[in-house]
């Protein structure tokens, strides 16, 4: 079974010739290693011991985490929201609008 965004496509362990993989896992790793950085600063680099870059049957690049504790996963959402709490908190200081600004991983802030 596939989304429409076809982040469930099975992994690509064989290959098809033809499908730009190179692009999609580039774009994959790319995210992983950003998410690395910010789990090591948070101390939670080694409770996500499956993150890696991945790509799927039709190419696109996903990121896989792993399984991880109850407790990894509720202080993940923690630190969402807080920095989610914060860019808000900043944009309200500025006088802006209190709609986030998009990060890096969002649709309307990715840069590939």
């Amino acid at each position: 079974m596939t989304d429409p965004r076809g982040v469930c496509a099975r992994s690509a362990e064989t290959l098809a010739p033809g499908i730009p993989y190179v692009r999609g896992w580039s774009d994959a790793r790319r995210a992983a290693e950003a998410l690395a950085r910010q789990l090591t600063g948070a101390g939670l680099a080694s409770d996500v011991p499956g993150l890696k870059a991945d790509v799927n049957v039709i190419g696109q690049g996903v990121v896989p985490v792993g399984t991880v504790r109850p407790d990894v996963c509720r202080e993940l959402a923690r630190l969402i929201a807080a920095g989610l709490a914060a860019e808000m908190a900043q944009q309200h200081n500025r006088g802006t609008s209190r709609t986030p600004s998009p990060g890096p991983f969002s649709p309307a802030g990715r840069t590939t």
